[in-house]
This record gives structure tokens, C-alpha cells and sequence, in this order.
């Protein structure tokens, strides 16, 4: 049997966030580098889980042996994008202790007396982890623009310690992947409708949400300025058109595991004699 249909370009390089990029030129229903249909792209998905999985087994076992090595993936999106899905379907492959999730909610009161990236800084992976961010430290620098919570100049410095902390991050050995799911503003109208159609997704539903659509083009300006001013050479931005959920699935999942190739890694070499441990085995 053949395999599924694979991109036609890798998603690091097609969805990448460039010089000259603009957010209002991304067709939120695209399905850039992919040519399949829905039923495609769910069976590539499947396909590529194990490779998912062996490749963070890999970074996993490495760090038990003094690698230092991993992966921060950061999601960013507006609400019912599909971060959720994201977690669900594509970190749903990979082995459970070797992933650190964190879901960046308003900060408390405590968070609040430090500076924006305190609370940021403690929910790093840790070595042979796949970390993944449920919104980050780009809540401090999107929704405080929308609504002048902080100033003109305060953003600024927070975009220039925002690149600071991930190129430390990198230094250290993360991979750091960053992306946004791209809906459009009807598709989101669409999905909270829905919410409200099933009482088994009503717990999904927060007024908040539809108030902030109320501020839509002011986000989608928050986005493309901080794209501006933080996709980097090392830790670039990824754009995701996200109103075909199936889509964006494969194109994180591709990401992911781009990302981990491109850590080169190794199984751990045995420090112990295999013959030897296999004659104690069978004597046993």
C-alpha cells in the first residue's frame, strides 16, 4: 500500500514567518505545500506518529546521559483556533514523560509584581523534554497592545527582552518552534456558534471570547507587529492557516518533527557488555 500524501514543501520553510511577510496575505482556508484532501491529511497525521514518537524517545533517552538538548513549542492563536486539538492530536503520539505542557492563564497577583517573563522563565523544559506553551510571554506583549494596558515604549522593551530570553533558551540547547494558528474571523464566529449548539462543548464557551472579537483588526495588527520584531534567524515564526483543522494538525506535527531531525540525535551508546548482560539474563 502507499504511503499518505506528503507535503510538497516542508511546512518550516513554506509557512515561515520572512522578510516582507504580511498576516492579511495569509488565506486562512489555504493549505500551503499540501495538495491532499481531508482523508489525506488524517492518514499522513496517523503515518507519522511513530516517527513523532521515536524521535522524542531519542531526545529523551539522550538526556539521560548527559544530553541537552530540547524543544519548545510556543502556540499562539485567537480563541477556538485549535490549540487544543493541537495538544490532543499531535503531542497525543509522543510518550507522556518525556512532554511538559503549561497553559498560560491570566497571571495572579503574585505574577503580576515581577516582571512579564518571571512566571515565563519557571515553566521551561527541562533537558530531553518536549515543552509546549499554551499561549507564552506573547499574551505581555498582544493583548497588552490591544488594550493599551502598557505603553508604546514598554512593549518595545518587552519585544527586545522577549528575543533575549529565547536566544538564551537556544544557547542552552532548545529548539524553540513558534506558531500561530491562523483562523479567520467568521470561521471563529462559526466555531462559537457550535459551542453553544452542543451542550457537551458548553463548558468551552466564555463570553470573554466574544467580547475580544470585538478587537479583531487589532489583534491581527498585535500579531504582525510582533512577527516584526521577534521572528528571528533562530527562533522564527510559523503561520499556520488554521480554518481546516486537519491542516494545521499535520503542519505543527511536521514542524515537530523537523525540529527534533534537525537536533541530530543519537540512541545512547551502552556502557556495559550486551553479551555479557544477555548470559546473566538467561542464567537467571
Amino acid at each position: 500500500m502507499a504511503g499518505a500524501l506528503r507535503f510538497e514543501q516542508h511546512p518550516s520553510e513554506t509557512l515561515r514567518v520572512g522578510d516582507g511577510f504580511t498576516l492579511s496575505d495569509i488565506d486562512p482556508d489555504a493549505t500551503p505545500g499540501y495538495t491532499g484532501t481531508k482523508e489525506d491529511g488524517k492518514a499522513l497525521l496517523g503515518e507519522m506518529d511513530d516517527e513523532l514518537a521515536d524521535l522524542q524517545e531519542r531526545l529523551f533517552a539522550e538526556s539521560r546521559f548527559g544530553g541537552r538538548k530540547r524543544i519548545l513549542l510556543i502556540l499562539q492563536a485567537m480563541d477556538t483556533a485549535g490549540k487544543g486539538g493541537i495538544v490532543k492530536h499531535v503531542m497525543g503520539a509522543m510518550d507522556p514523560q518525556g512532554v511538559q505542557f503549561k497553559a498560560f492563564k491570566a497571571p495572579t497577583t503574585e505574577e503580576k509584581s515581577y516582571d512579564f517573563l518571571w512566571r515565563i522563565e519557571k515553566e521551561v523544559p527541562a533537558v530531553g523534554m518536549v515543552g509546549v506553551f499554551d499561549r507564552s510571554h506573547y499574551e505581555d506583549v498582544l493583548i497588552h497592545r490591544v488594550h493599551r494596558w502598557a505603553s508604546p515604549e514598554e512593549i518595545k522593551r518587552r519585544y527586545v527582552a522577549i528575543n533575549e530570553f529565547e536566544g538564551r533558551l537556544i544557547e542552552s540547547g532548545t529548539k524553540v518552534v513558534k506558531v500561530m494558528l491562523h483562523i479567520s474571523g467568521g470561521e471563529q464566529k462559526e466555531r462559537l456558534l457550535a459551542r453553544l449548539d452542543n451542550p457537551a462543548k458548553h463548558w468551552k464557551y466564555n463570553r470573554g471570547d466574544l467580547d475580544e472579537r470585538a478587537f479583531w483588526d487589532d489583534y491581527m495588527n498585535a500579531y504582525q507587529a510582533a512577527f516584526d520584531e521577534t521572528s528571528t534567524r533562530d527562533a522564527p515564526w510559523h503561520v499556520i492557516p488554521a480554518n481546516k483543522k486537519w491542516y494545521a494538525r499535520i503542519a505543527v506535527q511536521q514542524l515537530l518533527i523537523g525540529a527534533l531531525a534537525d537536533l541530530k540525535l543519537e540512541w545512547p551508546k551502552a556502557d556495559f557488555d550486551v553479551p555479557t548482560e544477555r548470559e546473566l539474563i538467561l542464567r537467571s
